[in-house]
């Protein structure tokens, strides 16, 4: 038998502790938890009717090489007018992807938007959540401050005319699966890299998808940190090659299953590694998509390389960044120095969102630039980097 007190024990009603108050949705969502299942959300009144795929029967001219002026050149390296209006700021990592909280995008200012444009450059890929006001016209006004927005020759485009250059990324409840059709390496690509000026700054608005924990996660690789990934003797090596970017496949796929192919496919030449002209870093420019031959060397050495990039840019765990999307978001990427992956398995959730992508420069390797790994680990005093796998360890974690 447990001892009693003789004298009861007094406490300050200032040390008791404190409860918090019942929360009765929270309470559902707890008693509700099925493992690998979340609430399907129906869709009877949907309000982006307008903004559903068509696929419209035209054809459009090649596209021409045209002017570009970076907007990130004018933005403070310190990005402070943008960061001055956020009320948190964090990394995912110290190589890829940045979240910002407390900014609203339809009000941003120009030298705002400049700082914008050039921490996307410098992290590749920046999250601003809850955009609920973010709507596609607001979208494609800032993308169009950006440069010239792209017109995709195969992908949907929305329901509403006018809206040629929005590229529709949809599934549905009855969408089928595709997984099957396609090697995980090969999803990962950079967005339409056979154009002769392939996009920059690119933005993707949530407009409908799973809850949290029903999938549709989109990952990221910086290829800064593809090309850091490398020796200096290969980086070397790739430095003087160029590979053929080719969009017959993706035309080919189209008029597969009866769709329209608005511009006739082509295969351009870009340089293997590049410059970005806001950082002057250097970057890898390939993707398992797009990217067909290396030029100048034999098949077999060819072929080698790329099933060796493929893996970096699948495997090189510092290299990514996921992003667990949610009604509203906004993620902003910069296209030349990150390829992007979809992720299957939500079915049968319904993910719609939109996409604006704007025109850059044509691809171009400055032999002076250095590496984003080079001049981060000279600012910051962190020690050089060693690419020597000849010796031996103990793997710990």
């Amino acid at each position: 038998m447990a001892p009693s007190l003789e004298v009861p024990l007094q406490i300050a009603a200032s040390e008791l502790p404190k409860t918090k108050p019942f929360n009765p949705s929270r309470f559902s969502l707890v008693r509700d938890y099925n493992p690998g299942r979340t609430t399907v959300e129906t869709h009877e009144h949907y309000e982006y009717d307008d903004l559903k795929p068509r696929f419209p029967d035209v054809h459009w001219p090649a596209l021409e090489e045209i002017p570009y002026e970076d907007k990130g050149l004018l933005g403070d390296p310190r990005f402070q007018d943008l960061l001055g209006a956020a009320t948190d700021v964090f990394d995912y990592n110290p190589k890829i992807g940045t979240e910002i909280h407390g900014l609203d995008l339809n009000q941003l200012t120009d030298s705002q938007k400049n700082d914008l444009a050039r921490l996307i450059a410098t992290r590749g890929v920046v999250f601003i959540r809850g955009q609920d006001n973010f709507d596609i016209d607001a979208q494609r006004r800032l993308g169009q401050y950006f440069g010239a927005l792209h017109k995709h020759a195969t992908t949907s485009v929305p329901q509403r005319p006018g809206l040629e250059d929005v590229h529709v990324v949809y599934t549905d409840e009855k969408s089928k699966d595709q997984r099957a059709l396609f090697t995980p390496t090969f999803l990962w690509h950079s967005d339409v890299t056979y154009e002769l000026q392939p996009p920059s700054y690119t933005s993707l608005k949530m407009l409908s998808g799973p809850p949290r924990g029903g999938g549709g996660d989109t990952l990221w690789s910086s290829q800064y940190a593809i090309y850091d990934a490398l020796s200096p003797f290969m980086q070397t090596y790739l430095e003087n090659l160029t590979a053929l970017h080719s969009s017959h496949m993706q035309a080919e796929g189209s008029r597969a299953i009866g769709r329209t192919v608005r511009r006739d496919p082509i295969v351009t030449e870009h340089p293997l590694v590049r410059t970005h002209p806001v950082t002057g870093w250097k970057s890898l420019f390939f993707n398992p998509g797009f990217v067909t031959k290396i030029v100048g060397i034999p098949k077999t050495e060819s072929d080698a390389i790329l099933r060796y990039l493929n893996e970096l840019i699948a495997t090189v765990q510092e290299s990514h960044v996921r992003f667990q999307w949610q009604k509203g978001d906004v993620v902003f990427w910069d296209n030349r120095i990150c390829n992007h992956s979809a992720s299957y398995g939500f079915a049968p959730h319904r993910r719609h969102a939109v996409r604006v992508a704007s025109q850059a420069e044509r691809p171009f390797l400055d032999p002076a630039g250095k590496s984003q790994e080079e001049e981060l680990n000279s600012l910051y005093g962190l020690p050089r980097v060693n690419k020597d796998g000849s010796g031996q360890s103990n793997y710990n974690d």
